[in-house]
């Protein structure tokens, strides 16, 4: 089915989007928030920029936009995969628990803030160039991954990333010694074989983008990982 979004205001458009049968494609979107929020067992593709919070608590579906998004794409988001063809604002995986978020380009502020494993599922954002400052705020489980593609000498990741972190594991590619971390984690360098943990993940990134694996597995990487059970203590403990 296909939903013209040009008369609809978001209430309207999400309903219309949960009436509807099957998979869908909306065109002519510009702002609408809140596109498919909760939605399971469909894959739902976006022409157009959608608005803050596209795909909030997705339970299974599949998103696609072919364009920028704005922010909170993916807030709590518990299953599914959201497919970003262009760049996202701030806050993206907010509080995630599950599912894959992948982005061709750039991300905002605070992406992956509070992002959590749950039992079995481990979510995953993969951005293709650049993100803004707090990545991974008090991170509690899951990965992020950054590529730093296209960057022209720029950072990978803006200031202060992995404050607060106790959990999960961050992978950042190519160079980072420009980035200052926080005391309470501990950083290694990582290339080849010890990828293997997020080789799928960076095999459907270029699948879905166009990159070549083996290029972007050239680079090293550098693996990011609370450094204690108790990684809040060297910031209120004077040693």
């Amino acid at each position: 089915m296909v939903i013209n979004a040009l008369n609809y205001e978001y209430t309207e458009l999400n309903q219309v989007l949960r009436d509807s049968n099957g998979d869908c494609t909306i065109t002519n979107c510009c702002g609408q928030r809140f596109i498919g929020a909760g939605i399971s067992g469909r894959s739902i593709t976006v022409s157009g920029i959608p608005g803050n919070a596209l795909g909030a608590y997705l339970n299974g579906a599949q998103i696609t936009v072919h364009a920028n998004a704005q922010d909170a794409v993916g807030d709590t988001m518990n299953d599914g995969t959201i497919i970003i063809h262009g760049n996202i604002g701030d806050a993206a995986g907010y509080a995630m628990r599950g599912g894959h978020i992948f982005v061709k380009g750039n991300a905002g502020y605070r992406a992956g803030i509070h992002m959590k494993a749950y039992r079995e599922k481990v979510p995953v954002m993969v951005i293709g160039g650049t993100a803004g400052s707090f990545l991974g705020e008090y991170q509690a489980g899951g990965i992020i991954i950054v590529l730093g593609l296209g960057t022209d000498g720029k950072k990978i990741v803006g200031n202060f990333p992995c404050t607060g972190m106790h959990g999960g594991t961050m992978y950042l590619r190519g160079d980072c010694s420009r980035v200052r971390f926080p005391g309470q984690v501990t950083t290694k360098t990582a290339a080849g074989d010890t990828l293997v943990a997020i080789r799928d993940y960076l095999s459907e990134f270029c699948e879905l983008f166009g990159y070549p694996l083996d290029e972007i597995l050239q680079e090293t990487f550098t693996v990011v990982t609370p450094d204690s059970s108790n990684p809040y203590r060297q910031m209120y403990v004077a040693n």
